[in-house]
Parts: structure tokens; sequence; C-alpha cells
């Protein structure tokens, strides 16, 4: 019996691959993740905050990422991203942990204001709520290459007109080592028994790129998008576009396949006129102010509605919040085929979208049309409510409605079948200030009438 050790050399081809993708050879600085409180004017002390992630994804993002929502102890707060794109697989991560916790997405970019990420002993930070301050906006904000499957991971996910999101072929890099190894073997009755294998050192020995998506790796990703509730139109998109550009996916196309959950842009999670809902959503927090503290200030960084935040038309103080009935026409004439709509009535406010969003949802794939009757009011709401109404497809009408029976806003009024009785009544309609956005297909605010 006899004890041998022997030295082999060889080429482990494949011992390591990298799946990433470049919009460029060169991604810019690594995906930082920092915490921001809207610094727009008259918000405090109830401000909305996101986590900011902009920067290229590598493979210690969800890493970095991770050690951000430890740091928030659960607080859900919605993410502004603006990546040029990065690693596969990091990214597949990320937006695993996105969906985990329950978060909303955003492509867009944060203006700070004071204090900028990585600048230390910033003395603007002394004696203040939060790290850092400033504005979440969409304009040339943009989620390429490897971002979008981040993106995917989100619960509300927007882009909005302004931002840009675009997909491509997928480069996979192939790095060959050459590895030095040591086996230790024994003879017994004339056969080799391996006893030890162990790598002596490992050198890089060149690398190589494939732009073809192979197909273990595409079934990865098509598990993954439906994971996710994401249509494979994404996918194909990425596979028919070369390496070498960038393919942007228009808006609706996004919206078709379920990669955006609504039209609306960046401040549909940002606006400061979110907190003025109660209870409060889990991305605002309110900070006291210390007595004779300077308020931080900044100009608000248009987007999609350039210079609104926290605008409201005049004069509506005394209308109650806009609410959304089901009304059926109660003309004896009509039955039993009466025509029914979605009475609109009051001040438009920061939480009007989610009512009509969540109204719209109640009545399935029904088009029913809107009879709208509005001062005005929140000038972001009326945005996302019209851009909701323009996905929907539905038709706008300026009208009153006169309910026959009970009014909703009566505490004993019961609507059988949640379904009211009404009529519709030009006079005294109208559609003020910011209404008009909310009404994308009557965009003179003319009157018109349901028939009944």
């Amino acid at each position: 019996m006899s004890f041998l050790v022997m030295g082999h050399a060889a080429f482990a081809a494949d011992a390591k691959k990298s799946t990433q993708e470049k919009s460029t050879p060169d991604l810019g600085p690594t995906m930082r993740f920092v915490v921001v409180r809207s610094s727009a004017p008259g918000c405090e002390p109830t401000c909305p905050e996101w986590i900011s992630a902009e920067g290229s994804i590598e493979a210690g993002t969800p890493a970095l990422f991770k050690r951000t929502l430890k740091a928030l102890g659960g607080r859900k707060l919605p993410i502004v991203v603006d990546s040029p794109g990065g690693n596969v697989e990091a990214a597949l991560t990320l937006g695993r942990l996105v969906r985990k916790n329950k978060l909303d997405i955003a492509v867009g970019k944060t203006r700070f204001i004071g204090c900028q990420p990585g600048v230390k002993n910033c003395k603007d930070k002394d004696g203040k709520a939060a790290p850092y301050f400033g504005n979440a906006y969409a304009s040339s904000a943009i989620c390429n290459s490897a971002c979008p499957l981040m993106f995917s991971g989100g619960i509300r996910r927007v882009v909005g007109e302004w931002a840009f999101l675009g997909a491509h072929q997928i480069t996979t890099t192939y790095i060959r080592t050459k590895l030095l190894y040591r086996t230790t073997y024994r003879m017994v009755k004339g056969k080799k028994k391996i006893l030890s294998t162990r790598v002596v050192s490992r050198k890089n020995a060149g690398s190589y790129k494939t732009y073809e998506m192979n197909k273990p790796l595409e079934r990865r990703l098509a598990a993954y998008l439906k994971e996710m509730g994401v249509g494979l139109g994404v996918l194909e998109t990425m596979k028919s576009t070369p390496a070498s550009g960038i393919q942007q996916i228009a808006l609706d196309d996004m919206l078709q396949t379920n990669l955006v959950t609504s039209l609306d842009a960046v401040d549909l999670l940002t606006a400061p006129t979110l907190c003025k809902a109660d209870p409060l959503p889990a991305s605002c927090r309110e900070v006291p102010a210390p007595e004779n503290a300077a308020k931080p200030t900044g100009e608000v960084v248009a987007n999609a509605a350039p210079a609104l935040a926290g605008l409201e038309s005049p004069q509506v103080k005394d209308v109650a919040d806009m609410r959304f009935v089901l009304v059926r026409g109660s003309n004896p004439l009509c039955n039993p085929n009466c025509p029914e709509w979605i009475s609109a009535e009051g001040t438009i406010t920061a939480q009007t979208p989610e009512k009509l969003r969540q109204l719209l949802d109640d009545i399935g794939d029904r088009r029913l049309p809107i009879v709208i009757n509005s001062p005005g009011g929140d000038v972001l709401g009326a945005l996302a409510a019209g851009r909701l109404i323009r996905e929907r497809k539905l038709d706008v009408a300026v009208a009153r409605t006169d309910f026959i029976g009970c009014e909703p806003r009566q505490a004993d009024c019961t609507a059988e079948d949640g379904v009211y009785n009404g009529l519709t009544v030009d006079a005294g309609g109208e559609c003020g200030s910011a209404c008009r956005s909310c009404s994308p297909a009557v965009p003179n605010a003319s009157s018109a009438r349901v028939q009944s």
C-alpha cells in the first residue's frame, strides 16, 4: 500500500458566471438608499417620506437595501428609483425584497435640499428630524435594463409620462479561471482511491460574453414576472432589443402588461397632500417642530404637474369632500331598463383618486359615466383622478344629481343594493378650477346630461 501526491493544472471554463445588463459600459455610481422627508413648503409638521434609490444595481446592492429596511423598523415607505440597470441576479433579489415588504415603487429622482447623500459632517442635519430633505420628481428619471425587474416587485408601480423605463437583451459574462489543484490518493489492490483534492492556486484566464438569452435564464425570468403579476410582454421586449440599445416601453403597453398599476407618476406616492388623510398613510410622519426652529424650505421640482404640489382651488372650504356613489335613473319612463352612473360631488382632495379607484374596483368591468359637480380642490388629486378616468375610458358629464328618497350623506339613508335613485340636473352643476383636470372627457367643462 502506498501514498502518492500529484499536482494538476486545469481550466475551469465556466467557473464563474455573471449575468448583467448594461446600457453603457460604465453604469456610474453604485445604488445607494437614503430616507428622504419632503421639503415641500407648508407640509410640516406632518410630511411624506420615501426611500430614494439611485445608481447602478450591483451584487452587493440587496445587502444595502436590507440594511435600510432594518433601520426603518417595519415602516413601509415607497421607493423612488432612478437606475441605469446592472446585475440581473441582484435586481431579482431586490424585486422579491420589495414585494416581501409590500412596498410601493415609482420611477423618479430626488432633488435634495441641504445635505446631500455621501457628504460627511453636514451641519444642515443638526437638530432636525430626518437626515435628508428633498422633493421627488419624474422628469428625466430612468429605470433601464435590469431595473424593471426590481421595479416589478412593487405593490403599486407607477412611471408616468415624464419618466423613462426601458429594456434590452441581457449580457451574460463568462469568466475563465485557471485552477492548480493537488490530489492525494492511495493505491488499494492496484486501484486509486482519492483521499483529498485541494485547490492550490487560481488565476484569471480571460472572459467572454454572450448576448443570447439561454433557455434556463428565460424560464427563470418568465417565472419571476409571473410571480410578480407582470405580463410576459416585458420579457419579449428584452429578448427582441439588442444589448447595444434600449427600447422604451410605452406607458399604455406597461399598463396592458400590468408592469404599472396605474397611469400615475411619482407624485402619487410622495405628494404632501397625502398627509391630510385620516388615518395617516404609513409614509407620513408627524414631527413636532421645536420652538424657534426654522423649517426646511426649497423649490418644488416640476414633474408631470409642474409646480402644483399643495395647490388648492379657492373658495372650497365649505364644501364637503368628494364622494362617489352609484345612481340609477328614477324616471318612470325608463323602467325596467334605466341607466346607471357614478355621481361625483364635493371638493377634490388627496384621497379622491383612491376613493374613485375603490368604487371602480367594486363595479368590475362596467364602464359607467361619471356625473361630476365640484368647485375644485386639490390639484394633484384631480390630476390623479383624471388619469384614472382616462385609464378606464369613462365618459364624464358636468351636472348635479338630485337624489330621490334620501341623500347619500344622510346617516339614516341606506341604498338598496348599494345603488341610489336619482335624476341628473344641468342647472347648478359646476366643474371649477382643479375639477377640469379631473374631467379629461370634458376638457371645456361643458354641461351634459345623462338621460334617464
